[in-house]
């Protein structure tokens, strides 16, 4: 059993792991992205600035370049967000599956105990297995409580976007 308990946390660090490189390597792909952009939009505004012809032209590039910079960095942000929250999922999962299996193999320690124990012993096996219902019983409430909160904050957070998106739109307008 210790064995396999220790094949088992190798099995779960290992896959940790895995899960901690791939959003960290999204998020260096995503500030590479970011600094290339910016170097892009800064050659592109000084080879507009050298192009101003009066004060007029100034202060339209000046707007222009501002909106420009307001939408690259919402979309920064909501990139962003969108790793944040496929990371969030992808730990999650991957604790209900941890819970699930030092659950299961609890479970199975217990009943092998219980086929051993000393007789009048039952009273101390069930209330530990009663322990061990609870305590699943209560993960999952946290579990779903936890999937609410996320599902709520996620909610306000697009409606935030979507407001500022539309705010920026409605200057340009303007």
């Amino acid at each position: 059993q210790f064995a396999e308990f220790n094949k088992t946390n190798v099995a779960q660090a290992t896959k940790f792991a895995a899960l901690s490189h791939v959003n960290a390597e999204k998020l260096v792909n995503i500030n590479v992205a970011a600094t290339r952009a910016a170097i892009d939009q800064a050659v592109e505004g000084a080879q507009a600035a050298s192009t101003v012809k009066d004060v007029q032209d100034l202060l339209a590039l000046r707007t222009k370049l501002a909106e420009a910079q307001v939408q690259q960095a919402m979309g920064y942000s909501r990139h962003l967000y969108e790793i944040a929250t496929e990371a969030q999922a992808g730990y999650s999962a991957f604790a209900e599956e941890v819970f699930a299996a030092y659950t299961k193999g609890m479970a199975s320690w217990v009943d092998q105990a219980s086929k051993s124990a000393p007789a009048g012993s039952e009273s101390a096996i069930n209330a530990f297995k009663s322990t061990i219902a609870a305590t699943t019983a209560a993960f999952d409430q946290f579990q779903k409580a936890g999937k609410q909160v996320v599902s709520l904050a996620d909610a306000n957070v697009r409606r935030a976007a979507a407001t500022a998106s539309k705010s920026v739109k409605g200057r340009k307008a303007a």
